[in-house]
């Protein structure tokens, strides 16, 4: 028989190959488009032409984002109510796990907003329907951003109780609007000015201590120096009560638990409760309790419960309604 000339022979073997080569990238390019499997870790939809995006980076990498995102998810409250700061629309956003929804500080803004379940375990289904250009969240797992990644680009963003002005500018950034969160921080901080000169004037070094409940823990805690709420104080030039400074002090986290029989440990000149959703019956335990009944921040009226949705973690709305509360109870 017949046989080819070799070089003949390895070029049709190499047609062969790169033949059999873009078919199975087509068919792999088209599964791509339309499956959604859990193995897969970047989805070409996320892969934005570099002219048309910015690349930002962050705690998990770093991600191209378009230059004017219009379908934005949040994975959490806090990054809600900062979007909500800067006059964005998010179109979803998750419910905390705890604490209450930020609603009561957001007004009439998130009336349409999407529901996309808890923090700890948002739809995804939801998400991939929704068709999101950008998806933004603090902390987010890096198994979650994996995941978010194939459906959107995702940015996930650093977040410590104390830092939250460095956030809101960070966010910012991310979403072209630091012009208008440098103008935010500039009206706090005149705000932070004005009352600080308040309390002076009333020769108030007040201590406050404030607290939180939960839905279903058996005990109470006070907040640190780590906290939201007493870095907000700081800037007031108020306090908590020392013995809390000085077991707080040597804390990792912002708050340290209280059982009933140390509530001795709360007296202050004022007491802010910070109550989760369902956390009445709990606190009732500690309001029946002699102990509670006995220290001065009670006899004297001066407790005060207070929504935690934005007494717990929050921006600048949140602690700008943290200073409506000092004020209402506190100063008028």
């Amino acid at each position: 028989p017949k046989t080819l000339p070799m070089h003949t022979a390895i070029s049709k073997r190499l047609y062969h190959l790169k033949l059999v080569l873009v078919i199975t990238l087509s068919v792999m390019f088209l599964k791509g488009c339309y499956t959604f499997s859990p193995q897969e870790t970047y989805s070409s939809k996320a892969k934005l032409v570099t002219s048309e995006c910015r690349v930002i980076e962050h705690v998990l990498g770093e991600s191209c984002i378009p230059l004017s995102p219009q379908r934005i998810i949040v994975t959490d409250q806090e990054t809600l109510e900062i979007l909500v700061a800067l006059e964005l629309n998010p179109i979803a956003a998750t419910t905390s796990n705890r604490v209450g929804n930020k609603a009561p500080i957001l007004k009439q803004k998130i009336n349409r907003i999407i529901d996309l379940g808890k923090e700890s375990q948002p739809n995804i289904e939801k998400i991939v329907k929704l068709n999101p250009d950008l998806i933004l969240g603090f902390s987010i797992s890096p198994s979650n951003y994996q995941l978010f990644s194939r459906i959107a680009p995702t940015v996930s963003i650093d977040y410590t109780e104390t830092g939250w002005k460095q956030t809101l500018l960070q966010v910012a950034n991310i979403v072209d609007k630091t012009q208008k969160a440098e103008s935010l921080l500039e009206q706090y901080q005149q705000r932070i000015k004005s009352l600080r000169l308040t309390f002076a004037q009333k020769n108030e070094s007040l201590k406050i201590s404030v607290m939180r409940f939960y839905t279903n823990f058996q005990f109470t805690q006070f907040l640190n120096q780590l906290s939201f709420p007493v870095s907000i104080l700081a800037e007031l030039k108020l306090s908590i009560p020392l013995a809390q400074r000085q077991i707080g002090s040597g804390a990792r986290v912002s708050y340290n638990n209280v059982s009933l029989e140390r509530v001795d440990l709360l007296e202050a000149d004022a007491m802010f409760i910070a109550l989760d959703p369902g956390s009445g019956k709990n606190f009732h335990k500690y309001q029946s309790s002699p102990l509670w009944q006995r220290l001065n921040v009670v006899k004297n009226n001066r407790v005060y419960t207070v929504n935690s949705s934005y007494w717990i973690f929050g921006s600048v709305l949140s602690a700008n309604a943290i200073l409506d509360d000092l004020v209402k109870y506190l100063v008028e």
